[in-house]
């Protein structure tokens, strides 16, 4: 396993970092603590999960992810030390009324607050990545595509998150932070903001990154350059769009079960557009002409990028995790990465 250093930070992750948003839905607990216990023994040790998992979010499983976790660390004495966790507070709700009743904000004491709920059901003393899981302010995301400006509306600023970050590092209950879905121009001001209030300095900033959606090199990825400032790409293969599990029959092939299949609200995400599934046929034919997998080959071009800091992976077994986690040393030809970019130039970014 390699290993690599978040932004200006002292943080030391795998390049290949455990997601865990299926933990509490489609993996139950002795499930979780065998994905856990597998992925250490195969040199992980940057787990990433949120307080909203698992996904599709619920207000009967909401946090769940975070306790599972919390209590495979509890039963391991002295594990706690060999790990990098993160973990994220939810921006303002998208309709989750069971996430501080909905409130349209996020202020600085909601950020300490979820916090410290999060310390609480991780079990531990110490987050060492704290994100902020969406941006406060109106910008578009998860599958949306233009600003517009006349839906700004009033909210707390960055300065205000950042002087709630910097007092959780300041009480020693957070080493680091970072953001989540974010756009150039909030990666850099946040930079600049702390720069000038001296408050923390963002070390990564998890955004989607895939063959299927690649917005992250329309300009994020000067940004991350420049102010040195990492990316963990999450959704590696679209949902499991990328796997090539949803080429025969489309999302109701009863034999291949995935979230995009299982559960309705996942149907309306962008991974499961119609031009997302047939873009991802067009991938999964090209790998199989190369005699690659279409899972192999996705995660390797995710691996490879020069922007990518750390590859966040979702898996629902130990196969699953070992097939990602062994396309890690599968190298494209120039020519294959070249096919990659004609098709891309086709069809543009499906899911962004």
């Amino acid at each position: 396993m390699e290993f690599t250093t978040l932004g200006r930070s002292d943080l030391r992750v795998s390049r290949i970092c455990l997601g865990t948003m299926t933990f509490g839905e489609q993996v139950d607990e002795a499930g979780t603590q065998a994905i856990l216990d597998h992925a250490l023994a195969r040199g992980v040790n940057f787990i990433d999960t949120a307080e909203m998992y698992p996904v599709p979010a619920r207000a009967e499983t909401f946090a769940d992810t975070e306790r599972l976790i919390g209590r495979w660390l509890a039963a391991r004495p002295g594990l706690r030390e060999r790990l990098v966790i993160a973990t994220k507070v939810s921006g303002p709700s998208r309709g989750y009324q069971w996430i501080r009743d909905g409130a349209q904000d996020l202020r600085a004491a909601d950020i300490v607050a979820a916090c410290e709920d999060s310390l609480r059901r991780l079990q531990t003393e110490t987050i060492d990545l704290y994100q902020i899981h969406w941006p406060v302010r109106h910008v578009p995301m998860f599958g949306g595509v233009y600003f517009e400006p006349d839906k700004e509306r009033p909210v707390s600023a960055i300065g205000e998150q950042l002087e709630a970050l910097q007092r959780l590092v300041a009480a020693g209950k957070v080493r680091h932070v970072g953001l989540s879905n974010e756009t150039p121009y909030g990666v850099c001001e946040f930079v600049h903001q702390a720069e000038r209030q001296g408050g923390p300095r963002i070390v990564s900033v998890q955004n989607a990154y895939s063959l299927l959606n690649r917005v992250v090199d329309n300009g994020l990825d000067e940004a991350l350059h420049r102010h040195q400032v990492s990316l963990l790409a999450y959704s590696p293969l679209a949902f499991g769009a990328l796997s090539g599990k949803y080429d025969a029959l489309g999302l109701d092939d009863p034999a291949v079960p995935g979230r995009l299949a299982l559960f309705p609200s996942m149907r309306k995400q962008r991974w499961a557009r119609p031009e997302s599934l047939a873009a991802a046929q067009r991938y999964s034919a090209l790998a199989r002409a190369h005699g690659l997998t279409p899972t192999r080959m996705a995660l390797a071009w995710c691996y490879q990028r020069w922007v990518t800091a750390a590859t966040i992976i979702g898996v629902t077994s130990r196969a699953q995790l070992d097939e990602n986690i062994d396309a890690w040393d599968t190298v494209l030809a120039p020519e294959l990465l070249a096919e990659i970019d004609k098709i891309r130039w086709e069809i543009r970014d499906p899911a962004q």
